[in-house]
């Protein structure tokens, strides 16, 4: 199995939205066309199973993590992450933050294996009305 991970294409915009749907919250207007920012996809033989979106800025945002259910556990997530360390760097940005839900475990621990720490509790922000954590680390 070939495993690449590339700058997203236009082409990659239909793969991406529907991997949007394994999201707990997806920004359902984010990839009507390519945003600014940072996107990568993860790719096995071919096809886009992965991607993550950040917006730059100081501090840049990660929006947006998803892999296909068939390829989790494959260390993408993980993969796609250094390599948006590396592009955001590369941006001039200092740190990197990002959202999650507190009780996602799997995607916490994660998280916290690559360097992010909890920076503060924010209140009904999901449009559930659940909370989130917003987490940082610096790059």
């Amino acid at each position: 199995m070939t495993d690449v991970i590339r700058a997203a294409e236009p082409r990659d915009l239909p793969s991406i939205r529907a991997l949007q749907t394994c999201l707990h919250e997806p920004a359902s207007d984010l990839f009507s066309d390519m945003p600014p920012g940072v996107t990568l996809v993860s790719e096995a033989d071919g096809l886009v199973v992965g991607y993550i979106h950040a917006f730059t800025g100081e501090p840049a945002f990660a929006t947006e993590l998803a892999v296909a259910p068939s390829h989790r556990r494959e260390g993408r997530g993980r993969r796609l992450f250094q390599a948006l360390f590396v592009h955001l760097q590369r941006a001039g940005c200092q740190a990197v933050t990002l959202t999650v839900q507190p009780e996602n475990e799997g995607a916490r621990d994660l998280y916290e294996e690559l360097g992010f720490v909890v920076e503060t509790r924010l209140p009904g922000y999901f449009e559930d009305g659940g909370d989130a954590l917003r987490l940082r680390r610096p790059l």
